[in-house]
């Protein structure tokens, strides 16, 4: 030990006392850092800087007519580019970019055909055609070049494709609101007609039945004409009484203002009973809108909604019967407009029931409510009482004299009745002449029955199918449910459309540039260089050898190389951190462990010269080479070929640049552990070989060297 402390110090004294030494030690120290701040420097961000590649864009597009509209995509494509400023996109003719490519003034080109615009208007029609963008890559100028443009052109497409998907998305869905909303104003009509199509099928058997009976009846027609005839002095009778009942409902018409006195009040007072209660509903509903209510809170404020919203209905119910009854009355029907008024509040009320519903099935079940659920509670809650505002205000200045009106055009109605009734008596002469010429017609009749008898099975049978689906629709669907669904905002379900998943990307460990993502890789690389420079200008022989055993030689000398290495780590990670300023997370340990790979790599290479001399540089520069493919410092490891995916658990760089990565975005303390362990037993083995093997295998290599020497080729 003593002997290896003294070649050591030797080498130290010999460096310091000359000053030529001094200088190759310390440019032995500084050149390797070069060779890591360079590359990292020139790579900080390449994919930040791709403005300056050049990419050649033409349209040829001759634009098309799409439902008496002109579009041209092509020019469409070309203004979005000239604001896009990512790739450096240059709009020149066909002939130039095709020039432009083959030569390498652009790495690729983009051409948009002539029909591209026609092409995408297929869509519209039967026979529906792809548009095609021409895309032309010149993959001998740069290797990455080429994913860099392939990668603008194929945003490019997706862009188009998208923004195609949003605008027929957004046609589509308009009609679909406009569909929505008519439905929901000729919903009333729908249900009736429904409820029309049901009371048919109902009477189909009563209908059948009258058919048959008329059939039976028609071979009577002439002795019923005959009787008719007979009447007419009892019809006469009846009509006067006619005029009788016109008059008394006169009467009872003009006593109507009088009845109008009670009634307005009532009418009034229901109309604000429905307000207050609807302002009650509207206090509900702002407590039901808190986040943090808890279930049990919704369940019971829902049981309040139900009886307040019950009542409501109630009472807009008996509003809108009298209100009818009094509209029967007027021929212009001067209370629709109120009627409809009540009609929307009455729908809005059975609406918020329902709403009310779900959210207690949904708090029964332990569920939070349902967002989308109680926003539109809440909606129609504030349109119920705006109606119903709107309404008590108007009801003096509008619905009072509705009514009135109403009023007096029964009372002109009545009167009109009466003289029709005066002069029907004046007519029953002529009804006479009218059945004598009834009976000429009944055999017509008989005829038209007969085709109404074959066909009625058939229109039965139709009756019943349509009844038959629209039970069967109501079994399945809700038609409130899809008139709210095809309400929906159309901008937002075009949207959703065009792009339906959208990417959340959360980074693990983020570096902020490539090129202290790539420091790993290239500090380690250059304390691999700067050892090998080390045993190109350093002997690792020591002059007076034979003085010193061979492991003394050997570890004296390895001292000295160390001591050189160590310096060279310091200066090329205290460079990375605040000359270059790459970004690192953990600092000192940056340092720290790149002091430990110069100290690792050092020992490998300088065993192998000094055990093989010459052939061990050689062989420290091929697992140099090995290394830089295996040790998956530039591509994933899982990418390469499989030898050398064989080859990555052997090497020093694998965990050398694993242990770098990791405090360079962020120390994972367990990683660390395993990469330095195995670094270290690296370096334990080599080592012992080193000291164990040095005397044997340099003895035989020096014979190599020797005879090698003879050639005056090397030194």
């Amino acid at each position: 030990m003593k002997n290896t402390v003294y070649i050591y110090t030797r080498d130290l004294k010999r460096i310091f006392t000359n000053w030529a030494m001094i200088i190759i030690v310390l440019t032995l120290m500084i050149l390797p850092s070069f060779y890591a701040w360079f590359n990292i420097k020139a790579s900080w961000d390449p994919y930040g800087r791709t403005e300056g590649i050049a990419i050649a864009v033409t349209s040829e597009d001759e634009g098309s007519t799409i439902r008496g509209q002109h579009v041209n995509v092509g020019k469409d494509i070309i203004a979005t580019l000239k604001k896009n400023k990512t790739l450096g996109w240059t709009f020149v003719s066909k002939e130039k970019a095709d020039h432009g490519v083959k030569h390498g003034d652009y790495y690729a080109s983009i051409v948009i055909p002539k029909d591209f615009s026609q092409k995408l208007g297929t869509v519209l029609q039967d026979r529906l055609e792809k548009p095609v963008i021409i895309y032309k890559v010149n993959e001998k100028i740069n290797a990455v070049a080429p994913k860099i443009t392939s990668k603008g052109a194929s945003n490019l497409t997706q862009q188009i494709s998208e923004k195609f998907v949003k605008t027929a998305n957004g046609a589509i869905f308009s009609v679909f609101n406009e569909l929505g909303i008519t439905l929901q104003r000729d919903l009333p009509t729908i249900q009736q007609v429904e409820q029309r199509i049901f009371e048919l099928e109902n009477r189909l058997p009563e209908i059948k039945k009258v058919i048959n009976e008329a059939n039976d009846t028609t071979q009577k027609a002439g002795a019923i004409v005959s009787k008719a005839q007979a009447a007419l002095p009892e019809v006469e009778r009846l009509t006067a009484d006619g005029a009788q009942m016109t008059q008394q409902l006169n009467t009872f018409l003009t006593k109507s203002d009088e009845v109008l006195k009670t009634a307005e009040p009532t009418i009034n007072e229901t109309l604000h009973r429905v307000q207050q209660r609807a302002l009650g509903v509207q206090e509900l509903k702002n407590q039901l809108m808190e986040k943090d209510i808890a279930p049990a809170e919704v369940n019971a404020a829902a049981e309040q909604l139900k009886g307040q919203l019950t009542k409501q209905i109630a009472d807009t119910g008996e509003i809108l019967t009298l209100l009818t009854d009094l509209n029967a009355l007027s021929q212009q029907k001067v209370l629709s407009p109120v009627i409809n008024d009540v009609k929307d509040v009455n729908t809005l009320l059975q609406q918020q029931l329902s709403d009310v519903n779900s959210l207690q099935q949904q708090t029964k079940n332990g569920d939070v409510p349902n967002q989308s659920v109680l926003d539109r509670f809440s909606s129609r809650t504030d349109q119920a009482v705006s109606r119903l505002n709107a309404l008590t205000n108007s009801y003096s200045s509008t619905i009072v004299p509705a009514i009135e009106q109403a009023i007096k055009e029964a009372k002109d109605k009545t009167a009109s009745a009466n003289a029709l009734l005066d002069e029907a008596n004046k007519s029953m002469p002529d009804v006479s002449n009218v059945l004598s010429k009834t009976a000429s017609g009944i055999l017509l009749g008989q005829q038209e029955l007969a085709k109404i008898t074959k066909d009625f099975p058939r229109i039965e049978q139709n009756v019943h199918n349509i009844a038959d689906k629209i039970r069967e629709f109501q079994r399945k669907e809700n038609i409130e449910d899809i008139i709210n669904l095809l309400k929906n905002d159309v901008q937002k379900e075009s949207d959703f459309f065009a792009k339906p998943v959208l990417l959340k990307e959360e980074r693990l460990y983020p570096i902020p540039n490539y090129g202290s993502a790539m420091s790993p890789f290239y500090t380690t690389l250059c304390l691999w260089v700067g050892a090998l420079l080390l045993v190109s200008i350093l002997s690792v022989e020591v002059a007076d050898e034979e003085r010193f055993k061979s492991y003394e030689v050997y570890l004296g000398r390895l001292l000295t190389f160390l001591s050189i290495a160590l310096v060279q780590a310091f200066i090329v990670t205290i460079g990375d951190l605040f000359l270059i300023k790459t970004y690192v997370v953990d600092k000192v340990p940056f340092i720290f462990l790149g002091l430990l790979c110069s100290f690792v790599f050092m020992t490998i290479v300088y065993t192998l010269v000094a055990i093989f001399g010459n052939a061990g540089k050689a062989m420290a520069i091929v697992l140099l080479v090995l290394q830089l493919s295996a040790a998956g410092g530039t591509f994933p490891i899982q990418v390469v070929p499989a030898f050398f995916q064989a080859l990555n658990p052997f090497l020093p760089f694998t965990y050398a640049i694993s242990m770098m990565r990791e405090v360079v975005g962020g120390m994972l303390a367990d990683i660390v552990r395993k990469d330095v362990t195995v670094l270290l037993c690296i370096w334990l083995g080599v080592l012992l070989v080193g000291i164990f093997l040095h005397k044997p295998l340099s003895k035989t290599s020096a014979k190599l060297t020797k005879k090698a020497r003879e050639s005056k080729l090397i030194h």
